[in-house]
């Protein structure tokens, strides 16, 4: 078949034109601009064009799109005054997926990350599985694959509500915080979306929560409560836990079932400890032995844009981190203050006004973990300004903070207020990653 992606070099969007590719469908697309992610298509075979315009539209494809591409786009436009079909790109990666054992990692943090974790550790025991994961892993795997394997492992997206378009055999909650409230609208919203979500896993099949997350663990108890296979995982006390963590030291000890444990990780932070016993007990419900899959979990080395370090000058360490929620950056904050003797230097950039409106005293609070907090203007994404606040939100309710607003100058200011010895952290969800160099370049 043929299908057309608008948007095609985003995270998410380019990894379903990479499976689309493998499955030895025909791809074209378009983007504002190059970028690796177009270039890697091309690469693949696919057709992809810069600009968005009708002419790129090859009539009789299934177009797909992603909640940001709006009805006044030329190629939907296009697209929807022929006929032709259009589908949101979880729906294209629904398609992909058939025929496969679904495992499908939702939560508001850590979905990348676990994901990755899955992925790696399972290709480690020559279960060759596919995957569609929004982010680069470490050591050069894409985000993209279509194994010979009999999984399919996928980053559930509920930022739009999409993850309700997959029916998992596995699913996989790492934790719920409320956010995205500018498509929710309210809380109870954005947690009945997690409550739907489950009741999509197919019959017969299990879900796994994070007891640690008291969202995660109240969709536990309902799911119990439904009849549904659930198992649930963390530190403290928690639902019947089938993989209780007791202590954590560059890993964990672990019990399930009563039975130890050892899991040892490449990775920094106890989130990520977290993170690898959720995977661990997917691969136990997939037929792993446990301490196998605990061992495989070690060859994860992370993937881009997490805690990723981007260059090390003049006794400084710069860091590249994703981070764009307050828990996300409380957690980064932790694990950077865990790594480093030294002081820790923030560049942070806010990702949407409405998040930044929402949640400007946590981002503040857990901001305040730092030494030194240099805050740019918010990247808009799919918003403009009258959805919210701009970032003066955050550094009013910081007084350490300095607000500087354009992004090359914040850069520089980091750097600037950096000693020998210390950490600096560029962080966002936006164009943030692309001042790592910026900072690199000053120092």
């Amino acid at each position: 078949m043929k299908y057309h992606l608008i948007g095609a070099g985003g995270a998410g969007m380019s990894v379903v034109g990479q499976l689309l590719l493998e499955a030895g469908h025909e791809v074209s697309g378009s983007d504002r601009g190059e970028s690796a992610n177009v270039e890697r298509l091309r690469k693949a075979g696919g057709k992809i064009a810069i600009g968005h315009d009708a002419a790129n539209v090859p009539p009789g494809a299934v177009v797909v799109v992603s909640t940001a591409i709006k009805a006044d786009n030329p190629e939907f436009a296009v697209a929807k005054e022929r006929g032709q079909e259009i589908i949101h790109r979880s729906q294209a990666l629904a398609i992909a997926a058939a025929g496969k054992d679904f495992i499908a990692v939702a939560g508001a943090h850590g979905k990348t990350t676990t994901s990755g974790m899955l992925a790696v550790a399972f290709d480690a025991l020559g279960r060759d599985p596919s995957r569609a994961i929004g982010g680069q892993l470490a050591g050069g795997m894409s985000g993209g694959h279509m194994g010979e394997g009999s999984m399919f492992i996928a980053e559930a997206d509920e930022s739009d509500g999409s993850f309700l378009n997959y029916s998992p055999r596995v699913a996989l909650v790492t934790n719920i915080e409320p956010d995205h409230l500018d498509h929710f609208g309210s809380e109870e919203a954005f947690h009945e979306a997690f409550a739907q979500f489950a009741r999509r896993i197919e019959f017969g099949g299990l879900l796994i929560c994070c007891a640690d997350s008291p969202g995660a663990f109240d969709l536990a108890k309902r799911a119990r409560a439904a009849g549904m296979r659930t198992w649930t995982y963390g530190r403290g006390e928690g639902l019947e836990h089938h993989a209780k963590i007791t202590d954590v030291d560059g890993g964990a000890a672990l019990q399930f079932r009563g039975k130890p444990i050892k899991l040892r990780l490449a990775v920094p932070g106890a989130h990520n400890v977290l993170n690898a016993t959720g995977a661990l007990l997917v691969g136990i419900e997939l037929g792993e032995d446990a301490q196998d899959m605990a061992d495989a979990l070690t060859n994860f080395r992370g993937t881009g844009r997490r805690f990723e370090r981007r260059g090390e000058k003049a006794g400084r360490t710069v860091v590249d981190d994703y981070a764009h929620h307050p828990t996300e950056v409380r957690a980064t904050l932790e694990t950077a203050r865990e790594v480093t003797a030294g002081g820790v230097r923030v560049l942070f950039q806010p990702h949407l006004y409405s998040r930044t409106e929402n949640f400007a005293k946590e981002f503040a609070d857990a901001l305040a973990l730092a030494d030194s907090v240099v805050v740019t203007n918010v990247f808009p994404a799919r918003e403009v300004p009258e959805d919210g606040r701009e970032s003066d939100a955050i550094t009013e309710l910081l007084p350490k903070a300095e607000l500087v607003a354009d992004r090359h100058d914040a850069a520089r200011r980091i750097a600037e207020l950096s000693k020998p010895g210390d950490l600096v952290i560029t962080m966002g969800a936006g164009d943030i990653t692309e001042m790592a160099d910026v900072v690199l370049g000053a120092l």
